[in-house]
């Protein structure tokens, strides 16, 4: 951690870098980011909120998109973290840098626009909820645990994949199913009657945690739940721990492997 904030300019630049790389002659822009959940928003509220009429929710729109914010950042992260030392071969070839800040920066590139996107869903689904409310104040730390969640994997997916060039279609047909367990459009309880089924897709899924952690504040105005904040907490440290531990393993050849 010294040494990324030792480096924090290249860091900054790089971050920079890849925002314009990702806007250069978009007409759009960042919009983008806004525009894929609508759309698999659309989707989805058609599907399950309109055609089979499986879930009811009040402001189910609102209900979908707080939980889509979410699962897109941490895909998203994980899928451009994994690349991102390949990707940088050639300055890691020649130049000597932390090699971690590579993969912390395609992590941050990711939560630069998903902050952007969160803040005009967020201001939406308050003003139609009324959930402006003293639970908003923990969402800056689920926010934080997050990204030490999604930056750890990360790390982990980046090293990984610099050595064994399967990891990254591996997570993209992961993330497939894991989408479709996760609870987006739908919470545990209101699909199924079976305890263990509920506690299984509630806790075994790292994910479902931090959705409802961003959710509940946002979109119910209610706290997280003890359980839910000590979850995320504990991901994020497990994940952060684990990614830093496999890629101060493997960077020692990364040079070679790029």
């Amino acid at each position: 951690m010294r040494e990324l904030v030792r480096y924090r300019f290249l860091l900054e630049q790089m971050i920079r870098r890849e925002l314009r790389r990702k806007y250069k002659g978009s007409v759009l822009g960042v919009a983008w980011y806004v525009v894929n959940p609508l759309v698999l928003m659309g989707a989805y509220y058609l599907m399950f909120g309109v055609v089979f009429d499986v879930v009811s929710y009040e402001d189910y729109p609102l209900f979908l998109m707080t939980g889509l914010v979410v699962w897109l950042f941490f895909s998203q992260a994980l899928l451009g973290a994994a690349p991102a030392l390949i990707d940088q071969g050639a300055l890691i070839r020649k130049a000597r840098f932390p090699r971690a800040t590579v993969p912390v920066a395609a992590v941050a590139v990711q939560l630069v626009t998903f902050l952007v996107v969160l803040a005009l869903v967020g201001v939406v689904t308050v003003a139609a909820r009324g959930t402006l409310a003293p639970a908003l104040l923990v969402l800056p730390f689920v926010l934080l645990a997050l990204a030490a969640f999604a930056g750890g994997l990360g790390l982990g997916a980046a090293a990984l994949h610099a050595y064994f060039r399967d990891v990254q279609p591996i997570l993209s047909a992961a993330l497939l199913p894991w989408f479709f367990v996760t609870p987006i459009f739908f919470e545990p309880d209101a699909i199924t009657g079976r305890p263990w089924a509920r506690d299984l897709l509630a806790w075994a899924n790292p994910v479902a945690p931090f959705v409802d952690a961003v959710r509940e504040p946002l979109y119910a105005g209610t706290l997280p739940s003890a359980a839910t904040l000590l979850y995320v907490v504990a991901a994020a440290a497990l994940a952060l721990g684990g990614g830093w531990a496999v890629f101060r393993r493997l960077e020692g050849e990364l040079a070679v492997v790029v």
